[in-house]
């Protein structure tokens, strides 16, 4: 994969960029003075962040896989540690598909009824392969969400989700917290 290099990142207007960011080259980016990046982040081929009004916030210590987007109006903040798989999508607006409007972003905002939510992904969760997040949803610390789901409703923390609708599977282990702990002790010691 090919990686901006720091200066490149820096002139290409980032709202904030963080130490040790690898950005693919085949990333592509909207509304870039509207995205933040944390430290330790890296973002694959192919992915695409579009920053509307709210804007993005990547914390430290996340991945975007291939090909993923994060796309829309409303805010989305992926809190530390959060990772996001391949081929996911994470919308923050939507179109009313009720037939009562038009729905195109060429189409003037005057005939369209788009709707725009925040979308919070807390520490630690992870969004499995192919899975989209809808506007308006809160997914819990420590949530892992199993590949091809579909996540309409607000996830609760330290639970595994999976399905189209996301339902609960089982609760999840806290054990990572304890390696969190030893790894962030760790790069103290470097």
């Amino acid at each position: 994969m090919s990686i901006y290099s720091r200066v490149d990142l820096e002139e290409m207007g980032f709202a904030a960029i963080g130490k040790n960011v690898r950005i693919s080259t085949r990333a592509s980016f909207y509304g870039i003075s509207r995205i933040e990046i944390g430290d330790n982040v890296r973002i694959d081929d192919f992915c695409v962040l579009s920053a509307g009004e709210g804007g993005i916030k990547l914390g430290s210590f996340i991945h975007i896989g291939v090909y993923s987007c994060i796309i829309g109006a409303g805010r989305v903040v992926l809190a530390d540690f959060a990772n996001i798989s391949s081929r996911v999508t994470i919308y923050s607006n939507n179109d009313d598909y009720t037939g009562e409007y038009m729905t195109s972003p060429m189409v003037d905002s005057r005939f369209t009824n788009v709707q725009h939510a925040p979308v919070n992904i807390g520490r630690h969760a992870i969004i499995g392969s192919g899975s989209v997040v809808l506007p308006g949803i809160d997914i819990g610390d420590g949530c892992a969400v199993g590949a091809l789901t579909m996540v309409n409703t607000s996830l609760e923390a330290w639970n595994i989700y999976a399905g189209q609708p996301a339902r609960l599977i089982k609760a999840r282990k806290k054990d990572l917290l304890i390696k969190e702990k030893e790894f962030l002790s760790s790069r103290e010691v470097l």
